[in-house]
């Protein structure tokens, strides 16, 4: 029985989601719904990396930033989650809005980073193939790519299995919500943060 109390006790005390999915499935719109409705602290990793690249002068830009050696996206990726890592002194509920796997040269790499945090839940946020085009489109901040497919089914598919590894070896709760009607997947978000 002593179980079942910490269980509960350890979903209600919770510091850190990470809110992950691949470009496209709402993950932003719906971190920034989610944490102004509860109150929680919402964190951009993205424009976090990017700020730390624009103070240290190497990218003016997210596009320009994620085209930089891979051992300076490393160096940056670290700086943010240091920052990220100090917020936790001031804030008592970080929502934590990234990408989790990201594609490039090399092959995918996780991008979140549970070296420096660890994340008490991890939410999949996934979407269907024609919502996630349509909100690329329809994206006009940034230099969307419309990738088939294959290719988006395939980098879900390697979000899931990471984002399941994480959680099994860093013992984060997981979750997984689907998009495709923002309102109910607002609610359903927020009931789990809530929990």
């Amino acid at each position: 029985m002593q179980s079942a109390i910490w269980l509960t006790n350890k979903m209600a005390d919770w510091n850190i989601t990470a809110l992950v999915g691949v470009p496209g499935v709402g993950k932003t719109s719906l971190c920034k719904s989610a944490a102004g409705a509860l109150g929680y602290k919402y964190v951009n990793y993205g424009e976090l990396m990017l700020e730390v690249a624009i103070f240290n002068n190497l990218a003016s830009n997210q596009d320009e930033m994620f085209k930089l050696d891979i051992e300076i996206q490393q160096s940056i990726w670290q700086s943010a989650a240091n920052k990220v890592n100090e917020m936790k002194r001031f804030s008592n509920k970080i929502l934590l809005d990234l990408h989790g796997v990201d594609k490039s040269e090399i092959g995918y790499i996780t991008s979140l980073p549970i070296e420096i945090i660890i994340p008490d839940r991890i939410i999949i946020v996934e979407a269907s193939y024609e919502n996630i085009i349509i909100r690329r489109y329809h994206d006009k901040s940034r230099i969307r790519v419309l990738e088939d497919f294959k290719y988006v089914k395939e980098h879900m598919e390697i979000l899931r299995l990471s984002m399941m590894a994480c959680s099994v070896i860093y013992g984060s709760y997981l979750s997984l919500i689907v998009n495709d009607n923002f309102e109910k997947c607002l609610d359903e978000l927020k009931d789990i943060l809530s929990s």
